[in-house]
Order: structure tokens, then sequence, then C-alpha cells
């Protein structure tokens, strides 16, 4: 892409801020140059995140009625899926999976509650329980 040509089409997503893109100089070298995001890009980003607002309310529900552990619903409220929570504590995923157990869950040690909690940038207070949202409300949104 010809420099002259990056999008600017002043994202929402980006929140005022811009992003470094590679792009074609006049004289054919690349260089970096800024991008407040283009239409395109907004609309795919927002579809994303409307996903994981989905999946999390899912979760919600399933944590409600005693079938998953708490660590199901925040692994989607941190906009997260299995893959990416287990990469982040560095274990299997069926490990991962496994403690989405509300059994297994109560029976986690103080240091793994840790690590769940030091990876979705929550509270080990947070981590074991579930928040009160109203779910009716938000499937308007």
């Amino acid at each position: 892409m010809e420099a002259k040509k990056v999008p600017q089409d002043k994202s929402s997503t980006y929140a005022n801020n811009s992003k470094a893109l590679y792009a074609t100089s006049e004289s054919g070298e690349y260089a970096v140059v800024a991008s407040s995001g283009w239409e395109a890009e907004e609309l795919v980003t927002k579809q994303a995140l409307n996903e994981f607002e989905r999946q999390a309310l899912a979760a919600y529900e399933l944590v409600k009625k005693g079938d998953k552990s708490p660590l199901y619903y925040h692994m989607y409220a941190q906009r997260m899926d299995l893959m990416v929570l287990a990469q982040s504590v560095g274990w299997f995923k069926w490990r991962v999976k496994r403690h989405m157990k509300p059994a297994v869950f109560t029976k986690l040690s103080t240091k793994q509650l840790n690590t769940y909690s030091e990876a979705l940038g929550i509270s080990v207070e947070q981590l074991i329980t579930l928040p009160e949202i109203s779910v009716e409300e938000n499937k308007d949104e």
C-alpha cells in the first residue's frame, strides 16, 4: 500500500490512538505510517467484541446453573478462549478445561488460583465469585 493511501477513518476502536503500518513511500521504500484506522477493520473488531460478550453471557448462565465454575465465565469476560487461557497460565488445555468443573475448581490451591488471577488480570476474590449482572439487559444491546 502506498503511504498516501493508508486509511485515516478515525476508528472508534482505536480510542483516539494510531496504529503503525508499513507502506511504500513515493520513492518505493517501505516506511512506517500512522493510521487512525479504517471502517472495515472497525466493523470486524466490533463483531469480535460482540461475540466475546455473547459467549460471556452464555458462560454466565452455565455458571449460574452450576454446570461450570466461575473460571469459565471470567475466561470469556476477559476476552479469552480455552487455548489463550491455557497458554497464559502455561498449562495443558485439558487441565484448564478440567478446572472449569465446579467440583474441581473448588479444590484448586491458592497457587493455582493466583496463576489464573494473574493471567486474567483480576483478583482471586473476583475469580472465585460470579458478579451480579443482568443478563436480560445485555441481551437487548
